[in-house]
């Protein structure tokens, strides 16, 4: 089920690139034994080296940005707003601090467990950072997590659909200046569970 994808798919030295392959990949959780899974619909790429948007870039190397610099393949979840727990997939090798945003999933397993911890109808249960986690039990505890393990791993599409990817700059970086700019970020097009359409 899900066939969890490698630790060298992480490793890849390209964190834009990484970007594009997770769209269409397959976000898991198996807490307490229940299961919930949603379609990568949306991402954004942070280059830990020149790019004011990046945490690294902004904070250095902190107790908040350490996982960051860890190898590819770890989970780097943050307490955004004092609120929401986001998502982010570590790329490259150690002590790069680049990272994928998750920003949005299409629902396709544990609906309904979803909808519990969410109170949400479906269109709403995972179009947003903070929202998907949530809606997959994704909290700051398990930042530092194994993505090629259980119970938080990503895993590959098996219907091997086809589909277009979109890109267009990142969302609530105003401040990285120039590069507030770059297309970093990219959707599935045509569908409606991202969080927000191309400008």
């Amino acid at each position: 089920m899900y066939q969890k994808l490698p630790k060298k798919f992480y490793l890849n030295k390209n964190v834009v690139e990484i970007a594009k392959k997770l769209v269409g990949k397959i976000l898991v959780t198996e807490l307490n034994g229940l299961i919930t899974a949603g379609k990568i619909v949306e991402t954004e790429a942070y280059c830990g080296r020149d790019d004011k948007a990046c945490h690294a870039s902004k904070e250095k190397r902190t107790a908040r940005t350490e996982m960051m610099y860890a190898a590819g393949g770890c989970a780097y979840v943050y307490l955004c707003y004092g609120i929401h727990h986001l998502f982010n997939v570590v790329t490259n090798s150690e002590g790069m601090a680049d990272a994928v945003l998750i920003r949005a999933l299409e629902p396709l397993e544990g609906i309904d467990i979803m909808k519990e911890r969410r109170n949400f109808p479906k269109s709403k249960l995972s179009s947003g950072p903070g929202t998907l986690s949530q809606a997959l039990g994704i909290q700051t505890k398990m930042n530092g997590m194994d993505l090629t393990k259980k119970p938080l791993w990503i895993g590959k599409n098996i219907n091997n659909e086809a589909f277009e990817i979109l890109s267009d700059k990142r969302i609530g970086v105003d401040y990285a200046g120039e590069d507030s700019l770059k297309p970093w970020r990219f959707i599935m097009a045509g569908n409606k569970f991202v969080s927000k359409g191309i400008n």
